[in-house]
């Protein structure tokens, strides 16, 4: 059974191309329907392939338009391959979403805190370097490569839009987890630098900021096997005023906002948090 999605509003996107990276998860793949769904034709980039035909097969199946593609935000060659397929087969990127990136244990540690005590636990000190620069090419560089291949034929295209994905960590460091906070951070700042940098050429550079939403990246620390929520679910849902995970389809809204020039033709450089409150809440 196909689900059809229901779209908060609709904008014209008749004649423009979406590329989405990373579009096989669960918060790129929601991005991907909308954007199909308001008219665009959709790049559907990721690293597994049979992730991005999944998605691309939802989108045909409901009237869309999509084509799948693998490539590597991390291998130029990669992005290079699949835009020259792109432009052939759907035509010239209007719309780029970098939702490529994620966390890896390498660079997080097992402990909140430092304690001289803690046995066989994975502290600050025992952090891979590798493992932490491998997040931090993931979410940076992914980012930055792939907006070198795509936006160069993107100037002067009129409604020309960059969304890069940051995330609450970019705001206040979460514990455990210092590589992806140090990483998000950065994808903001270079979010700013964009918008600054394309001003007058035509394109928007803007940043969604998600709160706590459940994905397959991280539903193994928020679950325990048996379904239960995990001390570290209870703790966020403590700090997160709305009591509770954010939905995909929760994002879509602020999504077609920000990459419609009729909507948010004058915003530029902005990252947007969509996180129940949590940026908000100090704790007491």
């Amino acid at each position: 059974m196909v689900i059809i999605m229901e779209l908060p509003f609709k904008i014209d996107l008749n004649n423009k191309v979406a590329v989405i990276t990373g579009a096989g998860g669960v918060l790129c793949s929601e991005f991907a329907l909308a954007i199909a769904k308001c008219g665009a034709s959709v790049a559907v980039l990721d690293l597994n392939y049979d992730s991005a035909k999944a998605v691309a097969d939802r989108i045909v199946s409901d009237g869309g338009k999509a084509l799948p593609y693998k490539a590597n935000v991390l291998e130029r060659k990669s992005l290079e391959e699949a835009r020259e397929k792109i432009e052939k087969e759907l035509g010239i990127c209007d719309i780029l979403i970098n939702g490529a990136g994620g966390n890896n244990p390498r660079g997080s540690t097992d402990d909140e805190e430092f304690s001289k005590d803690a046995e066989n636990a994975r502290t600050f000190f025992d952090i891979d370097p590798e493992g932490f620069r491998f997040v931090f090419d993931l979410n940076l560089m992914g980012t930055l490569l792939t907006t070198q291949v795509f936006a160069l034929n993107m100037v002067g295209r009129l409604g020309a839009t960059i969304v890069n994905i940051s995330s609450m960590n970019a705001f206040r460091p979460l514990t455990k987890i210092p590589a992806y906070s140090g990483a998000k951070a950065a994808v903001s700042n270079f979010t700013q630098w964009l918008a600054v940098y394309f001003a007058k050429s035509g394109i928007r550079v803007n940043a969604l900021a998600p709160g706590f939403f459940v994905t397959k990246q991280n539903k193994d620390l928020l679950f325990s096997t048996d379904g239960s929520p995990t001390a570290r679910t209870d703790k966020i849902l403590r700090n997160t005023p709305m009591g509770r995970f954010g939905e995909a389809n929760e994002l879509i809204g602020t999504l077609l906002w920000i990459i419609s020039p009729a909507a948010s033709g004058f915003v530029t450089g902005i990252v947007v948090p969509v996180d129940g409150g949590f940026s908000a809440y100090s704790g007491v």
